[in-house]
């Protein structure tokens, strides 16, 4: 306690978050950075810093935290959008399609679902027909797996599936089941895409023969080219007039072209593709002046093989900054495109380009790019406006790129996601009035949430009564939602605010800030016990670096810097480059903290707190540990693999993906690096690819590894139990090679799954207790099942006492042990595992099925709404939608359906069901006619 004066010296302070922004009081202009609380407090020697020093700016206060708003789409009733959707998608017509899919990736992204995006993307790609919209959306798709993060990928390597390949995006039309196709490019003969651009053409040459059956020359200067009058005629009406109509060219054998800008090589080449129809042959600069003469005399075939020709030549951004103003010239779309993949597929990094942002956000740039279409346009522009928003980007280009996509969108969700938008980068300027009319015209168009937008920017321009009437004017007017609550929370004080961040977290408990607050507040009142409890409770859920960091202050001042290294550890695992403690976090700091928590522990002590953390289910010390052993020998790159499993396990995906591709990118041997390979081909869907890379890295090298990975994905396969069988015999196989206890507790528990699977229940419940024996203390979980599979109920449910004593991380425990206890106990801890993690909805489901038995079915169905109404999720809708057909509400029955098959449009339940209810409702509307 005696660590509590240090909070009152800096009790004016302020905490870095995400969108820490000055309070009403404040200027537009912002704190100085030389202002008292921002200062950093630094020492020279940090093996002697004191605590104080080691607080860059002071202690968080509750006054100056707020929530950021989200740059996303939040529809008012996310199902009813869903379900509209889904009616839109399924009677769209071919040009319709790819763009509803777009919108359903919009709508979808306040879901954070990365694998379901993915596949709305692919979706959006697959129905897509136009060259440029296909170049959009590959390159989208590459982006969203950040495969510029590989190390030696280039930006044009094709990954081998067509749906991304650079050379398929340029081919016109649609090909629905290209999702799952590998790409054909590599095996294409040189004949078809050029054998480079260093073949010269002249009369001396192997086409010298070709002179021998010419009937005609066209003079160049000195220089005559011989021609066949009948097959340069047949190029296009224009040559066919020359040569053949009343013109005196028609009755000449040597027609003078030397005023028409063409060279000699260019008209050798002319007469070349007359006879044989290729291009390929020459060098580019040859193409360019035959794709000229094939404008100016509208020869349409031989204009789209010069386009084909140097569309394929862009492989790089030096050839695409020099093809692209001839593209834009000539209004050549197929070469236009072409080099504008190059520039896609380089972001995020092209942002960073002047000479290509110059081609985006020029003046002219709208009226040469015009001809591409405004659905094409729009694409472009709101992929590149995306890019920049995941930058965080608040230039000038950023703003003219946000203003591009209003332009070109036709439809109001495009409107308000681009007015939308603007107002956040605007809001992020400090330029309040001007994000204050954006967000008002977003809203305009139906986006209810930005007027959360509105209102904050009225607070922020010191008008805090006009914004709380507002948020109050919403709430009275809508369904209520979290977020209406927590924006209001900001403008009220008191008890009404603390009573509008309860009910805030009770109707949406993924938004964080509540908790934050609550926290700060509760530390600011010294009450410590209580703000640790807040903010643990909110980070056993939802792990985000910005929780992290908060109670790595609350550790700090209370002295405990162990603690605070341990979450600062884990911050950096989850955010590489997060602006920890406002962006003023140095090495000195680290290191400071280092010194004073512990002595410099060995690679044998590491591994010991390893395991410790491990056995006790804490995954946060266990990424902490990883971290530590890597900044302590960065060589030991199988430990990034181990983090990426640590974080899929925290539901962070994004981190645990960027963890492999750095494990990808410092693999030093071909096997590891089939085997990481192969799991981030698993990541997209890719299973038989997966397994493919899994089998060559056992081919060259037996490795727990690479069976583990084997292992995993064939159990992933739906195979039949014959097949199962063979799971069990890879991974007995992976048992054999040799690997630490920490993994081999992991394969051992697999095992145990897949015995259960195949019926062995004896030699399930062996495989459980040996990786018991090597503390893989979540074997607890599946010998309970076994017990549970023998009948016997009391031993399982003293397995799961167990785990959830052992556990730090208990919610999915208690949600377990529910299965095996009576049906009181069952809803106690189900009760339980909703306050410990109320983003799982299995006990929603489970309490709303006994409120249904009870025949309770209103209360029932406002137990599943609460789930739906912050996680939309496919077994809760159709459950929803189950309890309405139950109680005869029919169209709400069909609209969870429809909002369900938007998520996953081939589950089979849920399309029985729909059909079902819509069956049912068609004939009670023939009943009502007949009776009329």
């Amino acid at each position: 306690m005696r660590n509590l004066k240090l909070f009152e010296r800096f009790k004016s302070t302020q905490i870095h978050a995400f969108n820490s922004q000055d309070s009403p009081s404040t200027s537009n202009n912002g704190s100085s950075s030389s202002s008292p609380r921002m200062k950093f407090l630094g020492h020279h020697n940090p093996k002697s810093i004191s605590r104080s020093s080691l607080l860059p700016h002071g202690f968080p206060t509750t006054d100056l935290l707020e929530p950021p708003l989200d740059s996303y789409l939040k529809p008012i009733d996310l199902v009813e959008s869903l379900s509209n959707l889904y009616r839109r998608i399924e009677s769209s017509s071919d040009s319709e399609t790819s763009m509803l899919y777009l919108e359903q990736y919009t709508v979808l992204r306040s879901l954070g679902d990365a694998k379901l995006l993915r596949r709305c993307l692919l979706n959006a790609r697959r129905h897509a027909r136009d060259v440029p919209c296909k170049v959009v959306l590959s390159a989208w798709l590459r982006f969203e797996r950040r495969e510029h993060e590989l190390v030696g990928v280039e930006s044009m390597d094709c990954n081998g599936f067509a749906i991304e390949c650079p050379k398929t995006s340029l081919i016109h039309g649609c090909d629905l089941n290209i999702v799952n196709e590998h790409c054909k490019c590599s095996m294409v003969c040189e004949e078809e895409f050029g054998s480079g651009d260093d073949i010269r053409v002249s009369k001396a040459d192997e086409f010298s023969g070709l002179e021998e059956d010419s009937d005609f020359a066209f003079c160049v200067g000195l220089e005559k080219v011989k021609c066949v009058r009948s097959r340069i005629a047949a190029l296009s009406r224009p040559f066919e007039a020359m040569l053949y109509g009343s013109f005196v060219e028609s009755r000449t054998s040597e027609i003078d072209f030397s005023e028409n800008g063409i060279s000699v090589e260019a008209m050798l080449a002319l007469n070349i593709y007359s006879r044989i129809k290729r291009v390929d042959l020459f060098r580019v600069e040859t193409v360019f002046e035959l794709l000229g003469l094939a404008s100016k005399f509208c020869c349409d075939d031989l204009k789209s093989a010069c386009e084909v020709r140097l569309a394929s030549s862009v492989t790089d951004l030096d050839k695409a900054l020099t093809f692209v103003e001839y593209a834009l010239e000539e209004r050549t779309k197929l070469l236009l495109s072409a080099c504008l993949q190059v520039f896609l597929r380089e972001l995020p990094q092209s942002l960073h380009n002047s000479k290509v942002m110059r081609l985006f956000c020029s003046s002219e740039a709208k009226e040469q790019l015009a001809f591409l279409g405004s659905e094409c346009l729009f694409l472009l522009y709101y992929f590149l406006s995306q890019v920049g928003m995941e930058e965080k980007l608040t230039t000038e280009p950023m703003l003219v790129l946000l203003d591009r996509t209003r332009e070109f969108a036709r439809t109001n969700w495009q409107k308000a996601v681009a007015l939308h938008q603007m107002g956040c980068v605007l809001f992020e300027r400090k330029d309040y009035k001007a994000a204050q009319f954006h967000f008002r015209l977003a809203s305009s168009l139906g986006h209810v949430y930005s007027l959360a937008g509105v209102s904050r920017t009225e607070y922020k321009q010191g008008q805090r009564y006009s914004a709380y009437k507002l948020m109050n004017f919403l709430i009275s007017n809508h369904k209520p939602h979290g977020w209406m609550y927590q924006e209001r929370s900001l403008y009220n004080v008191g008890v009404e605010k603390l009573k509008d961040l309860a009910t805030a977290s009770e109707l949406d408990p993924t938004l964080t800030f509540p908790y934050k607050y609550r926290a700060v507040m509760k530390f600011e009142q010294k009450q410590i016990k209580e703000a640790f409890e807040e903010v643990d409770r909110v980070i056993q859920f939802k792990l985000t670096p910005d929780c992290l960091e908060l109670r790595a202050w609350l550790f700090l001042a209370i002295g405990d810097r162990e603690s605070c290294l341990r979450d600062l550890r884990a911050v950096l695992c989850l955010e590489p480059n997060y602006a920890m403690f406002g962006g003023r976090m140095s090495d000195d700091l680290m290191e400071a903290l280092t010194g004073q928590c512990i002595e410099v522990e060995s690679e044998a002590d590491c591994w010991v707190r390893f395991y410790e953390r491990w056995s006790a289910v804490d995954d946060v010390g266990s990424l902490a540990v990883v971290h530590q052993m890597l900044q302590n020998d960065p060589s030991k790159n199988f430990l990034r693999f181990r983090q990426s499993l640590l974080l899929l396990r925290l539901n962070c995906q994004g981190a645990a993906m960027r963890s492999l591709r750095m494990a990808w990118n410092l693999a030093t041997s071909e096997v590891e690096r089939l085997v990481y390979e192969g799991w981030l081909l698993y990541d997209m869907g890719h299973v038989d690819e997966a397994l493919t890379k899994a089998e060559k890295a056992i081919s060259i090298q037996r490795s727990f590894e690479a069976f583990f990975l084997k292992a995993y994905v064939l159990a992933d396969k739906n195979l039949d139990p014959d097949e199962t069988s063979g799971v069990v015999q890879v991974l007995e196989e992976s048992l054999k090679c040799p690997s630490d206890g920490l993994r081999k507790g992991q394969a051992l528990n697999n095992l145990g799954s897949i015995y259960i699977d195949c019926g062995m229940l004896d030699q399930a419940e062996n495989a459980y207790k040996n990786a018991l024996d090597i503390k893989h203390t979540r074997a607890h979980q599946g010998l309970a099942r076994v017990y549970f599979l023998k009948n016997q109920r009391k031993e399982a449910c003293e397995e799961m006492t167990k785990l959830i004593e052992k556990a730090c991380s208990k919610a999915a425990a208690y949600e377990k042990r529910s299965e095996y206890c009576e049906r009181e106990k069952a809803k106690e801890d189900l009760d339980m595992a909703t306050t410990l993690d109320p983003l799982r909805t299995y006990p929603y489901r489970y309490r709303a099925a006994v409120l249904m038995d009870d025949q309770r079915e209103t209360e029932a169905v406002e137990e599943l709404s609460k789930a739906i109404a912050f996680r939309p999720e496919l077994q809760t809708l159709h459950l929803r939608a189950a309890f309405h057909e139950a109680t005869g509400k029919l169209s709400l029955a069909a609209q969870d359906c429809e909002a369900a098959l938007c998520l996953d449009p081939n589950h089979t339940e849920t399309l029985h069901l729909y059909s079902r209810s819509k069956d049912q409702a068609s004939s009670i509307d023939n009943t009502i006619l007949g009776l009329d």
